[in-house]
């Protein structure tokens, strides 16, 4: 179940997941963030991110950004996913491909995706830099999504 959002503060300029990892399923995501046309567009996409993260073996994804948050028209989502199980040979190049901040990512999927224990700089994988609020350094939740095994599905 998703939690409600909270408040941090100044200078954080919307209301966001309390800290912690949240477990949750698609479903429940749309229900609660894909509530207008353009957040139902984004949400699509990472769907679609998804399916093809899950055909790969991928177990969970986390999802982050502003999309999981009060922000009335998020640019895109951000997230991570569980690297353990995936088949290299199985996953999208472009969920690998970091050039030009994520270029070919957000053209195919509208967001953000990095791998879950990637390390991010001294903050350490990006699992850790994603519950973090960015304006306030003040921590927050994320959204963690089971990704059942899917027979036959192309990305």
């Amino acid at each position: 179940m998703i939690p409600d959002l909270i408040e941090l503060g100044s200078p954080c300029p919307w209301a966001v997941l309390p800290p912690g990892i949240h477990d949750t399923t698609l479903a429940e995501v749309e229900a609660r963030f894909a509530t207008t046309p353009h957040r139902k567009w984004l949400f699509d996409g990472f769907v679609r991110m998804a399916q093809a993260l899950a055909s790969a073996g991928c177990s969970y994804v986390y999802l982050d950004g502003s999309f999981v948050t009060a922000k009335p028209h998020p640019g895109d989502y951000d997230g991570c996913w569980e690297h353990v199980g995936v088949d290299p040979a199985k996953l999208d190049p472009v969920l690998l491909d970091f050039d030009n901040k994520r270029a070919a990512q957000k053209a195919k999927y509208l967001g953000e995706m990095f791998i879950a224990g990637m390390p991010n700089g001294p903050s350490g994988p990006f699992l850790d830099f994603f519950q973090v609020e960015k304006s306030s350094g003040q921590p927050k939740g994320i959204l963690r999504i089971p990704l059942a095994p899917l027979k036959g599905a192309t990305p």
